[in-house]
């Protein structure tokens, strides 16, 4: 069953009209708006179950500016506490995105709920940098037990139309960063402004050499 929900999924990340449109049937006006920009910068969606590489997750995304492997969890209870296999995946995940200077996520859906059933969630790790360090201040990362066991709690989590929203809408910045790399680029120097006084003086020099010039040729 999972399956169906990774398509789900799949199909979101990737920009598939179908299948958003599908997912934000119940949602919010404001849901759907941010759910629909991904079709415009949708990424590419690998499934890597069965790949037989530990620690891929389940999807990956993959895009121009940043991708993530996803391990994706569906239940129908809020909160999932990882342990045996589930708790394995998980040191595998930490221990590829490392090597690979990635940021993992989790996406947990809730079973039997209306609106935005999906939640997002960072995996912590230590190195990130760039785009993916900027973005692992706003995605929230799992949250962990008293004991410091990690775990999911769908309550805590991103909703999956504010990731989208985080991930495709156009950055408000743009118009700061053109005028900043313009402000870098040198202009071209203007013409100089010449004076009333110094149109004498130089009028006053072309005369005297022109006199010059006739005394000369006598």
């Amino acid at each position: 069953m999972t399956g169906a929900y990774e398509r789900e999924l799949r199909d979101v990340l990737a920009g598939v009209s179908r299948g958003v449109e599908k997912v934000i049937k119940t949602c919010t006006p404001e849901e759907r708006e941010r759910m629909r920009s991904v079709v415009q910068r949708p990424f590419l969606v690998v499934r890597a179950a069965g790949s037989g590489m530990e620690g891929s997750g389940d999807l990956v995304a993959l895009r121009g500016d940043c991708s993530f492997p996803i391990e994706v969890k569906t239940r129908k209870g809020k909160k999932l506490y990882l342990a045996g296999r589930t708790k394995d995946q998980l040191a595998a995940m930490i221990r590829e995105a490392e090597r690979s200077e990635l940021m993992p996520l989790y996406a947990y859906r809730l079973k039997g709920v209306r609106g935005d059933s999906w939640r997002i969630f960072r995996v912590e790790t230590n190195n990130l940098r760039g785009v993916l360090k900027a973005l692992a201040q706003r995605i929230p990362s799992l949250p962990r037990t008293r004991t410091g066991s990690l775990f999911i709690d769908w309550d805590q989590g991103m909703p999956l139309n504010e990731f989208i929203a985080l991930m495709c809408s156009k950055p408000k910045s743009d118009d700061r960063v053109v005028n900043s790399l313009k402000a870098r680029v040198p202009s071209e120097p203007s013409s100089p402004v010449v004076k009333d006084s110094e149109l004498d003086v130089w009028a006053e020099l072309k005369a005297r050499k022109s006199s010059e010039s006739s005394l000369l040729q006598r």
